[in-house]
């Protein structure tokens, strides 16, 4: 295979073998996914995203383009946008500007190579577009996700009964559509994951649901209560959905200490839970510890999405520390990207590569063969979602 036929997130990759390079060339499906903005943008806003624990306004002193994932941004992106890669910041958002939002994101999310997109459409729904639009700007099929914390929020503020909330809470989850394959827990955010995982009787819930009524008046709801999230998960399970949980990197809200998924024990230990699938999102710094939980747990799965996008070029060792301890029929690729279609792209650029240089050094040095590397990189790039989702596309 010569330079002129790699794939462009080949390029620089010297002594991979051509097997592996059309194996990771092979359309992904992004299990963990948000869709991309609806409307233009200002460079402020685009920068906030460029910083995923921070929510105040980038400092006058600096830009977010400083950074592993800025500086991905110019090399990988601007290409796609009629750039020379490595751009200038200047450079790139002038451009970005002159197309607009819509044109750089047919640009952006086709060049991904994803073929499924399973998206999670509880964040700022105001301010991304709905997951028709991202199927119909990537040309691309997607699933979705039930986020549990989000659900409870539209009972209450439906005004449903404290009594009629454990019945009405299962009944949305039983109702859901065929394009619903999955639910999704913040608990991360909301509670942390050092709590009392035991199923509450639904008397419990009922109490609950009262005092947080009370509590909420008028204002938007907005779970935070642990019993209530505890409830949301088992009914999840009750209805045989694949549940995700957020695990560590995350806004400045969220308290890191208390997300290591080691809390999760307590949960992961139930046969109730035992029978359906859990998924670790992200899990960055905790993926070793996700590894370790996904060798002990035969229905537990993770993935490093989200931190190979911010670590940029550091992502290669993210990706080889993922490979460590878990088997790899329980590895997932997500991107995670919310916002900037440049993140649906950089998502799979960056995984590719990492997975290129790892798996093309152990082959190397003899030990791993390539039908086994081809094989992994099939597995964790779309088998392993297509078996845990019953995709069937």
């Amino acid at each position: 295979m010569s330079a002129g036929d790699l794939p462009a997130f080949a390029t620089g990759l010297a002594g991979v073998p051509g097997e592996l390079i059309d194996a990771l060339s092979a359309p992904l499906v992004d299990h963990h996914v948000h869709t991309s903005f609806a409307g233009p943008v200002a460079r402020a806003e685009f920068e906030e995203c460029l910083n995923e624990g921070s929510p105040e306004p980038v400092p006058a002193y600096m830009t977010q383009f400083d950074s592993q994932i800025g500086f991905a941004v110019r090399r990988w992106c601007a290409p796609l946008l009629g750039l020379e890669p490595h751009a200038s910041a200047d450079d790139y958002w002038a451009r970005r500007t002159e197309l607009g939002e819509e044109a750089v994101a047919r640009a952006l999310l086709p060049a991904a190579g994803v073929r499924h997109w399973i998206v999670d459409p509880g964040y700022a729904g105001d301010r991304v577009a709905p997951t028709a639009t991202l199927a119909d700007w990537s040309g691309t099929p997607c699933s979705e996700l039930i986020r549990l914390e989000t659900l409870g929020e539209e009972l209450l503020a439906s005004g449903i009964a404290a009594d009629d909330y454990p019945a009405a809470f299962r009944a949305r989850l039983a109702e859901r559509g065929p394009q619903v394959v999955g639910a999704k827990s913040i608990v991360a955010y909301r509670c942390g994951f050092d709590l009392d995982w035991s199923a509450p009787s639904d008397a419990a819930v009922r109490a609950e649901v009262r005092a947080w009524a009370a509590a909420t008046g008028a204002a938007t709801p907005r779970m935070a209560s642990p019993l209530l999230s505890a409830f949301g998960v088992h009914a999840a399970a009750e209805a045989g959905l694949p549940i995700q949980f957020h695990v560590g990197l995350g806004d400045r809200d969220l308290d890191l200490h208390r997300v290591d998924p080691m809390l999760l024990l307590g949960l992961l230990r139930q046969p109730a839970i035992q029978r359906v699938p859990v998924l670790l999102l992200h899990c960055y710094p905790f993926h070793r510890q996700a590894g370790y939980l996904a060798q002990a747990f035969t229905n537990v799965s993770f993935d490093v999405g989200l931190a190979v996008n911010y670590a940029g070029a550091r992502s290669v060792e993210v990706v080889a520390e993922s490979l460590e301890m878990a088997p790899f029929a329980r590895q997932l690729y997500s991107s995670d990207a919310w916002g900037p279609p440049e993140f649906h792209l950089l998502g799979s650029v960056l995984w590719r590569r990492g997975m290129a240089r790892v798996l093309a050094r152990w082959v190397r040095e003899g030990d791993w063969g390539v039908a086994d590397a081809v094989r992994v990189v099939r597995m964790i790039g779309s088998s392993n979602a297509e078996r845990v989702y019953r995709l069937t596309t």
